[in-house]
């Protein structure tokens, strides 16, 4: 009798008699209070590990076999790398077909997640026990922690200890980024991709960042998981690629308009737990989940043998590589597990290793002779000593190439040419410093803190926010706090939508393009015009969300006037929370804005005569007196100036040797207005 025939026999005699493997949803008993599932899920789990014992006898040959081979092999090749304990890669022939043990399988590549290995070999088991009804979704499971906690790679060893004992066919996993379908123009891509991983090889389909997903494409996954199909607003043949192509009216034979999971598991990754999810999805969707399992922060402990499992792998790639063996102790091994932050989680740590490989690997490429020996690790404050057969210790790190600084260097160069504005380009150069200490204290092993960089200009027109504003979205990308660097600048108009339904798809794709850089939103007051601007306000509470879903992406900055500003700030209860940095831009100086006035004409190839100082001074003095705020600042200097090159131009018709850059004050225009 073939593998196949024996497990669906072994079903058959799990769930109940018949010549198919029956998925019967177990139904509650008629007694008052829920049953404890869990237990239940356990209990009979045993019962199913102890009657599949008995069929393993009969096993020979097949695809579990194989893949069990393939599966040894693999970690054979870990283990000799240093990457895992001796003795994991004996996987018995006794757990073929079981679930028996598979936790403490899971556990062996996966340390210091042990509750959260647990729920997902419970969640991957539940659907054997509980049983489902193809084609509906085996099971909907959310994997919800901070990044770097081992959420993905638990249900790759899962997915792959399971294939190895037969409980998968394949421990391949679709994966779909939802990001890429921001809006409702991608929606036959959408389709095309969502129908291309739920029909491919493997039984798991993973869904990634749902929070940048288009609304109308969340409702069709959670149709998947409440109904067990969705509808498709287009009736469409599938080709022998298997591509989706719009059938248009035509009653075409095969024509497909639903699609299902096709009895795959279905998998959400988030940061975030149940209510998150519910606000995208809805309650029913929640309801649907077969098991939500959460990471746990990392103990002091777990840090230290991932650390050291790390270090093995960084010693198996040096003595590969690099023909040098690595020695390394518990002062290094607490170094690396230092770099596990908030931001990388584990990852960290990779990236810290990876970065000690590539110091060692500019060090062999600098030196002329084939090197040989003991390479010794050392830890110390900010960063690791080597020293090569006991020589004299170095540093590490200084063998990679220095970061390039000159963006930096350039944009402080214009920064400081700007007139006045001191408090401001304080608070800038600030990001910098806090950005090198944070840098510092990572490479000393110290915990970091992340920085909230979204911003309010408040001033009167002219003061120089909307400039300020390019500057430091420049600014933060060359010192690494940004990756694009881009402003995108947008009013109320480019946020708030002209009919019912058309705001928060509007705002959420301005946010999708500033993502990696800069938004920034000139007199944001005017998005609040009262309780009743029903569309305002849609367009502020999608603001502040967009802005705690890509909090480590995205920096907003604010503008307007100081006193309506903070009428804008009571908007929304959690908008005033997110902008610690209010920074206000003073009005010019008249001493300021004849600085300015020098230094536009200067960039103009014009210069001003001296004897224009004093009654420049005197107008600049008069006006920002009267009004500051209509004035105009900035632009009173440059109106000023321009009309100044006006009435030169006409003098130098009737002057023709007169000097074609110099402004006198009888071309100034100092009127009052």
């Amino acid at each position: 009798m073939g593998y196949t025939d024996d497990w669906e026999s072994l079903m058959n005699g799990v769930f109940g008699p018949g010549g198919k493997l029956r998925y019967d949803v177990q139904k509650p008993p008629e007694k008052t209070g829920l049953p404890d599932l869990n237990a239940a899920l356990l209990e009979q789990q045993k019962k199913l590990d102890e009657m599949i014992k008995k069929q393993n006898a009969a096993l020979r040959g097949g695809t579990a076999q194989e893949t069990l081979a393939q599966s040894r092999k693999m970690l054979e090749e870990m283990e000799a790398d240093g990457l895992l304990a001796k003795g994991t890669a004996e996987v018995g022939q006794e757990h073929l077909g079981s679930f028996e043990g598979l936790a403490a399988e899971v556990k062996k590549t996966v340390l210091g997640q042990d509750a959260f290995v647990d729920g997902v070999v419970r969640a991957m088991c539940r659907p054997f026990v509980l049983g489902t009804e193809p084609p509906t979704a085996r099971n909907v499971i959310l994997l919800c922690g901070a990044p770097g906690t081992g959420r993905h790679f638990t249900l790759t060893e899962t997915a792959r200890c399971m294939a190895a004992r037969g409980l998968l066919k394949s421990d391949r996993l679709a994966v779909m980024d939802l990001a890429l379908y921001p809006g409702s123009g991608a929606e036959k891509l959408f389709l095309q991709d969502l129908y291309a991983a739920l029909h491919a090889p493997g039984e798991i389909v993973v869904f990634e960042h749902y929070e940048s997903c288009c609304p109308g494409f969340l409702k069709t996954l959670a149709d998947l998981a409440v109904r067990g199909s969705a509808p498709l607003s287009s009736r469409y043949l599938v080709n022998k690629e298997g591509i989706l192509v719009d059938a248009g009216t035509a009653l075409a034979p095969g024509a497909v308009s639903r699609i299902t999971p096709c009895g795959k598991y279905l998998v959400f990754f988030s940061r975030k737990g149940r209510a998150a999810l519910a606000d995208r999805f809805g309650a029913p969707f929640v309801s649907a989940l077969g098991d939500v399992c959460e990471t746990a922060p990392f103990a002091r402990e777990d840090l230290a043998a991932l650390a050291a499992q790390q270090l093995n792998a960084l010693a198996a790639k040096v003595k590969t590589r690099l023909g040098l063996t690595l020695a390394a102790g518990a002062d290094v091994r607490d170094y690396v597990a230092d770099q596990c932050s908030p931001q990388q989680g584990v990852a960290g740590l990779t990236a810290c290793c990876d970065r000690m490989f590539r110091a060692l690997s500019e060090y062999c490429l600098q030196t002329d002779a084939a090197l040989t020996g003991t390479v010794s690790l050392t830890a110390r404050e900010g960063g690791i000593d080597f020293a090569l057969n006991g020589g004299e210790a170095q540093k590490l790190f200084d063998l990679l190439p220095a970061a390039y600084t000159g963006a930096v260097e350039e944009i402080k160069k214009e920064l400081n040419s700007l007139v006045g504005l001191g408090p401001v380009k304080e608070y800038v150069f600030g990001l910098a410093d806090n950005l090198e200490v944070q840098q510092r204290r990572a490479a000393a092993g110290r915990r970091t803190a992340s920085l909230s960089m979204h911003m309010i200009f408040t001033g009167n027109p002219g003061t120089g926010k909307t400039t300020i504003a390019r500057l430091v979205a420049k600014y933060l990308k060359a010192i690494g706090a940004l990756k694009g660097g881009q402003l995108v600048e947008v009013s109320r108009g480019d946020l708030v939508g002209r009919y019912t339904g058309h705001t928060a798809p509007l705002t959420n794709s301005v946010i999708e393009s500033a993502l990696g850089g800069v938004l920034f939103i000139d007199e944001a007051y005017s998005l609040y015009r009262g309780e009743q601007d029903s569309f305002g306000l849609e367009a502020i509470d999608t603001l502040v969300k967009g802005m705690e879903d890509h909090r480590d992406e995205l920096v907003v900055i604010l503008a307007g006037y100081t006193r309506e500003m903070e009428h804008f700030l009571t908007a929304n209860s959690g908008l005033a929370s997110r902008f610690p940095n209010r920074i206000e831009f003073p009005d010019y100086t008249a001493a300021e804005l004849l600085d300015i006035t020098h230094r536009l004409a200067e960039g103009r190839g014009y210069q001003l005569d001296e004897s224009c100082n004093a009654p420049l001074l005197g107008y600049y003095q008069r006006r920002q007196a009267q009004d500051a705020r209509t004035a105009g600042n900035g632009r009173l200097a440059r109106n000023t100036l321009e009309k100044a090159i006006f009435h030169q131009s006409r003098r130098l018709v009737a002057e023709p040797a007169a000097a074609l850059d110099v402004i006198l004050p009888g071309d100034l225009e100092l009127e009052e207005e």
